[in-house]
């Protein structure tokens, strides 16, 4: 299948996928847990499972303020403001009372200050990592910077980065949307493991394309008066071979298997996490899944195209 040959169709599809996950995450949002807003959480299990209703009563007789509650295997999750340790031996007794064999599984609580502390230092980290990679890209390529500059393919690279994060973003604002799920540190961890996935199958596949650069250019030398009129020698890269656009359609050939197998048996992996994990790990897995299979799409289908964009398609004709 000719890849950069159909570019505009596959660019067009993957800013398709960016402006459909940003109008998901704009509508139905990202419903913050306690790591980011401060809180207590509570998730209880039971023998013989009540019914919401009988645990929204025990909860609402302890007059503790706004509350959430959801069903989660065979329990329920309470979610509150950060109780104290009275509030909390209060809230374990009304939450295990009811002749069903309740029992605590996990209690955390975490402050309002350190939640914003959590946020801040997610926020940094996924800008740092941003950072260093547009950085690294620059320095790899700087080698090759014709017809294309080095910086264009870290510009390139983090755009397809926003596609991948998107993706699972949208995702996981569809999941608390519909089932409750809240956004956790467990959450900025898996987005970080999808920015390092990605951009690795991204530079691959660059890397190709650099090197098949090197091998069809030929070099020409011109002598040239500088500006104390001496002449010096110059010289330019010119590809006489093949075209741009044939190069970067070879350089995708020749590693779009491998990025598939890659994908393919790290999706079987996380397959295997999402069935046999509990609760906590199959959303995590979850995640990762939809970041591998948007950064699979990203690093073949539209990284390579915007090469190809930036350097042909977007000059005016003559």
């Amino acid at each position: 299948m000719k890849i950069i040959a159909n570019r505009k169709k596959f660019i067009l599809l993957g800013s398709m996928f960016m402006i459909v996950s940003a109008v998901v995450v704009g509508i139905m949002g990202l419903k913050l847990g306690i790591d980011f807003t401060g809180g207590s959480l509570m998730e209880v299990g039971y023998e013989s499972l009540p019914t919401k209703e009988m645990v929204n009563d025990k909860v609402d007789s302890l007059d503790i303020g706004g509350y959430s509650l959801r069903e989660s295997g065979d329990g329920y999750i309470l979610r509150t403001r950060d109780l104290g340790e009275e509030e909390r031996q209060l809230v374990t007794e009304a939450m295990t009372s009811m002749d069903a064999g309740g029992e605590v599984k996990r209690f955390t609580s975490i402050g309002p200050v350190i939640g914003e502390e959590l946020k801040d230092k997610a926020s940094w980290a996924i800008a740092g990592v941003v950072l260093v990679i547009i950085v690294y890209i620059a320095f790899a390529f700087s080698g090759v910077r014709k017809p294309v500059g080095s910086f264009v393919y870290g510009g390139i690279t983090i755009f397809a980065l926003v596609h991948d994060v998107l993706v699972p973003t949208a995702l996981m604002a569809v999941l608390g949307f519909l089932y409750g799920l809240e956004v956790n540190v467990l959450f900025v961890m898996a987005l970080l493991a999808v920015l390092g996935y990605s951009v690795n199958d991204t530079i691959v596949v660059f890397d190709r394309v650099r090197e098949n650069l090197v091998k069809y250019r030929q070099e020409k030398k011109t002598k040239v008066k500088n500006e104390y009129g001496q002449l010096e020698e110059k010289v330019e890269y010119i590809f006489n071979q093949k075209s741009f656009t044939d190069i970067v359609e070879e350089s995708v050939q020749q590693t779009i298997l491998r990025s598939i197998n890659t994908s393919f048996t790290t999706m079987v992996a996380l397959s295997a996490l999402y069935i046999l994990g509990g609760e906590v790990t199959q959303t995590f897995a979850l995640i990762l899944m939809a970041g591998v299979l948007a950064g699979t799409y990203s690093s073949i289908f539209l990284a390579t195209p915007l090469l190809v964009w930036w350097a042909e398609d977007r000059k005016p004709k003559a």
